[in-house]
């Protein structure tokens, strides 16, 4: 008998900022978790597109700052790097691909696909605040502890 191979279709990201899903922390871009009861070292979101509002060094980036960027986009999650950060009594369980894992980020959630990513960075060039933002199509990891 051959056995069938089931893939997990990858989990979209939960972007509305008043709706996040359960388990992450108000600075990470979340997304459910499988409740399946196995072991795995991380997992992967679907691949989403987001704008990178600000990169600088690892860790220095604020909440405070991420709440000023969240309050320009109501309706789009904006998320911050903060994997790895010392001051952290109970470490984070996020990060994030196609990013340097050595830099800081403060990023925004622009959708599943290219068309809404470059809407998005129209949109955040357009308020003046983030002259170096780009885009880019990355993954939210979630490492189990």
């Amino acid at each position: 008998m051959i056995a069938a191979l089931i893939v997990a279709a990858a989990a979209v990201v939960c972007a509305d900022p008043a709706r996040p899903c359960k388990g992450f922390r108000p600075h990470e871009l979340s997304f459910p978790l499988p409740q399946d009861g196995v072991a795995r070292a991380e997992v992967r979101s679907a691949p989403f597109y987001a704008v990178i509002l600000v990169s600088g060094p690892r860790c220095r980036i604020t909440e405070g700052e991420r709440l000023d960027a969240q309050a320009l986009f109501p309706e789009s999650k904006v998320f911050s790097a903060r994997f790895g950060c010392e001051e952290n009594t109970d470490p984070d369980n996020v990060s994030y691909t196609n990013v340097d894992p050595q830099t800081g980020f403060l990023a925004v959630h622009a959708g599943a696909d290219r068309k809404a990513g470059d809407a998005m960075l129209a949109r955040v060039k357009a308020t003046g605040r983030f002259p170096g933002a780009n885009l880019r199509q990355m993954q939210s990891v979630f490492v189990f502890p």
